[in-house]
């Protein structure tokens, strides 16, 4: 859980327990009525024709795999139901014809000796491409694993730049790399950590115009995003390409993974997610922070799924939805099935194309001639009333008491966003005040509810502190 569309920092992605609560309650997912945002933990019954725990008497959802090494067709190991691992491999007509280098040989050794992948398997996992969207958190673990086991081309897209915060969790980059842009400090670590492998850069955004084009050369693509209108794009592209996409999300200490490909049977994202939430309802890492190792974890399980596709063993987690809590170390497992009404892998499909996903998520990216909405000021506005006592507009903190402890201004009023409901008396609806946040999205949403209920004269400071730390404090954490 990358800001790009493929960074893991400073964009929305949805909480397990978030994602699961919303889930609509209908026999096909289809949206009922608002977003349930903080269901119970563990009430499922309402949405048990869609999601369920998978009984262990009950055959695997999963797209089922044989062994690599049983006889069957060229290349070892005979297909499964459902199983799409020769189908990947359109490069490679019969894998005896594909030679290994001994130093090949020497490098995947313990991937040889394992019956299961033999030396047939990795000449499948050799072949395959695979297309890696963020090279952020989950981009880390999964491109590193990739690279390693092989793959025979690894695609990277991303088009941020390193920033010290990525480092608490992002792997692929170091302190030396800060400032530049991911993609190149992750090509330059995924080829010397295997020169083998086909590394290719794309630096760029992903988006309705590029996006078929960007995937079409990849067998399998894999989902390292944590904003919605990416993971939406990802995967109506996926489906109209007939690409299984190999999904991963993460939020503060909970984790989500999943195999969606609808084109062998099993569910897309928007069968389990057919709306995005409402803007704003669901905090970003940068605003709610996530566990380091989090991502790591996750990217693995992605990781496993993808190698596990390329080889043609075992059984994926299509039809499937892993959910992981870090903080009770559980794993949950929940039944996925795919929607006939679904708009884009439906019996009768209504999205044939992409689309204006920003606008279909009700959000737009911010550009350097992106205006305040008229609820804001500016960094330079809050300097100006903490300069000046006489203006008679007193600034208020409403981050967290973790973030106000990490980095605050001086002469700042501290009111955290979550006792507002309980301390709201402590604030005269005549008084002028200027609210911030960490980035300015919590603090216009508690302007627009004051306004709301009797304050007039209140005002958001746009990008919070961290546009106070670009424009006054650079040494300044953001936090």
């Amino acid at each position: 859980m990358g800001a790009s569309a493929q960074d893991d920092d400073g964009r929305a992605t949805e909480s397990a327990h978030e994602q699961l609560a919303r889930v609509p309650g209908n026999a096909h997912g289809r949206k009922t009525g608002k977003h349930l945002v903080g269901q119970a933990r563990g009430d499922f019954e309402f949405r048990q024709n869609v999601m369920k725990p998978a009984a262990k008497n009950e055959a695997e959802p999963g797209l089922q795999r044989p062994q690599a090494g049983e006889a069957g067709e060229a290349g070892g190991g005979r297909r499964g139901r459902g199983g799409f691992g020769f189908a990947l491999h359109g490069r490679v007509a019969n894998y005896d014809d594909m030679e290994l280098s001994r130093e090949a040989l020497r490098r995947y050794a313990r991937h040889v000796m394992l019956p299961e992948i033999g030396l047939a398997g990795q000449k499948k996992i050799c072949a395959t491409s695979v297309l890696c969207i963020g090279a952020g958190g989950l981009g880390s673990p999964i491109a590193m694993y990739l690279a390693a086991a092989g793959i025979g081309r690894l695609g990277i897209v991303d088009f941020d730049l390193v920033d010290e915060s990525n480092l608490q969790r992002q792997l692929l980059h170091g302190t030396s790399d800060v400032g530049r842009p991911k993609t190149e400090s992750a090509a330059a670590r995924l080829r010397d950590l295997n020169p083998l492998v086909e590394v290719v850069a794309h630096r760029e955004r992903l988006t309705r115009a590029n996006a078929l084009d960007v995937l079409r050369p990849y067998d399998i693509v894999v989902d390292g995003t944590d904003n919605f209108p990416t993971r939406y794009l990802t995967n109506d592209a996926c489906v109209l390409l007939k690409k299984p996409n190999v999904f991963g999300a993460i939020f503060k200490f909970e984790g989500q993974a999943s195999v969606f490909a609808p084109h062998l049977g099993g569910p897309c994202y928007r069968c389990l997610y057919p709306e995005p939430p409402p803007p704003g309802t669901v905090p970003s890492c940068g605003e709610a922070g996530v566990l380091g190792v989090l991502p790591g974890l996750i990217g693995c399980i992605q990781a496993t799924e993808i190698l596990k596709l390329a080889a043609g063993i075992g059984t994926s987690l299509a039809g499937r939805l892993l959910v992981y809590d870090a903080l009770a170390m559980r794993f949950r497992e929940l039944r996925l099935r795919r929607d006939p009404l679904c708009p884009v892998c439906g019996e009768h499909p209504t999205i044939t194309e992409l689309l204006d996903y920003e606008q279909f998520c009700g959000v737009k990216p911010a550009t350097p001639n992106t205006p305040m909405h008229p609820d804001e000021v500016s960094v330079h506005d809050m300097k100006r009333a903490l300069d000046d006592p006489a203006l008679g507009i007193r600034v208020v903190d409403i981050r967290e008491p973790n973030e106000y402890a990490a980095a605050h201004l001086p002469g700042v009023m501290f009111l955290p966003l979550s006792e507002m409901q309980l301390r709201l008396g402590e604030l005269d609806p005549a008084q002028p005040y200027y609210f911030h946040c960490r980035s300015g999205g919590r603090s216009l949403k508690l302007v627009q509810f004051l306004k709301q209920n009797g304050f007039q004269n209140v005002k958001s400071v746009a990008g919070g502190i961290h546009a106070w730390a670009d424009a006054y404090d650079p040494a300044m954490p953001k936090v």
